[in-house]
């Protein structure tokens, strides 16, 4: 079962504020720890929404819309994609991750959509297509 872990954004990873020496260091090894048990497939950190934009889609019209983004505590600071046994195990990883910000900070663990999870509606076509895109992309 493939993960997403999200860190959710801090007003100071928001405002740019950088993690210091050992934070940088524990998360290293924490990062080492689960590449090693082949569990980390993608893991980076975010830069604020002040730097980003978004693109907004309303039938055939886009709208781009600049950064800052509110609330600061629904946006994401950084993301893993893991691959474990189950959420219970995804979890379990989380409680030993070090405190990813200073201060109160949430991480957000949402299972990705398998190929199998739609039925049907995935034809053998299309399960071949999505196939070859997965080994061209490492997923």
């Amino acid at each position: 079962m493939r993960v997403m872990v999200l860190v959710k954004a801090t007003v100071d990873s928001e405002q740019g504020v950088m993690p210091s020496t050992e934070l940088l260091e524990a998360m290293g090894h924490f990062n080492e720890e689960r590449a090693a048990a082949g569990v980390m497939k993608a893991g980076e950190g975010l830069k604020p929404t002040s730097r980003g934009c978004r693109v907004v889609f309303d039938s055939t019209t886009r709208e781009v819309r600049q950064g800052p983004f509110e609330p600061v505590g629904e946006q994401l600071a950084g993301f893993w994609i893991w691959e474990v046994r189950d959420l219970d195990q995804a979890i379990d990883w989380v409680r030993r991750c070090p405190n990813p910000m200073p201060g109160r900070s949430e991480i957000e663990i949402r299972p990705v959509y398998e190929l199998e999870d739609f039925g049907d509606a995935v034809s053998p076509e299309l399960a071949e297509s999505e196939r070859r895109l997965r080994e061209q992309t490492g997923g």
